[in-house]
């Protein structure tokens, strides 16, 4: 384990591999799963900020669901997320001409109508972050089945979790933060 500040970083993150292989797992996260994506309580003023720009690449399901049930829903443990389609996929997961799953949010900032990419527990998959009454932060790899073929991809290139999440990782953390993680494994290999 690794700690840096109030942070606590799992060996996995380091050790394991991984580079996403959308041609095989075809988004499969967005669907996949109990509830839609996690989100920190300040990413909602700007999912509702950015919403009518991003509904304009939602699916018609995915709007209905957004408007009729909101764009996230508070579950019964207090953590939000966002709202599915029938229990199934994420309101802003959209398929291209591939039928893989997209993320309309992230959609509209690739075409320069945000500046807001997509929520940073998506970004950051499949690193998830716990905080602990705010008096520490667990960094840990998620596995997950669907993503068997990321991890033979990741496995194949010789990435790690950490290598190929890097720009998640500093948009959560900062750019210190990252570079002290690279320092703490170098002197630790």
């Amino acid at each position: 384990m690794i700690v840096i500040g109030d942070t606590y970083i799992s060996d996995d993150v380091i050790d394991e591999h991984f580079i996403c292989d959308l041609q095989k797992c075809k988004g499969a996260c967005c669907v996949e799963g109990d509830l839609g994506a996690p989100l920190e309580e300040d990413e909602l003023p700007i999912i509702e900020e950015i919403y009518p720009i991003v509904s304009e690449y939602m699916s018609g399901e995915g709007k209905y669901f957004a408007e009729k049930d909101g764009k996230y829903i508070l579950d019964d443990e207090g953590d939000y997320s966002t709202t599915t389609v029938n229990g199934k996929e994420c309101v802003f997961a959209i398929y291209d001409n591939d039928g893989i799953l997209k993320c309309a949010m992230e959609q509209a900032y690739l075409d320069g109508k945000t500046k807001y990419k997509k929520p940073i527990s998506c970004h950051l998959y499949p690193i998830r972050i716990k905080k602990y009454d705010k008096k520490y932060i667990t960094v840990n790899y998620d596995r997950w089945s669907i993503c068997s073929d990321a991890c033979t991809l990741g496995k194949k290139l010789k990435v790690p979790v950490y290598k190929f999440l890097k720009d998640p990782l500093i948009r959560a953390f900062g750019n210190e933060w990252y570079n002290e993680l690279e320092l703490q494994i170098a002197q630790n290999p």
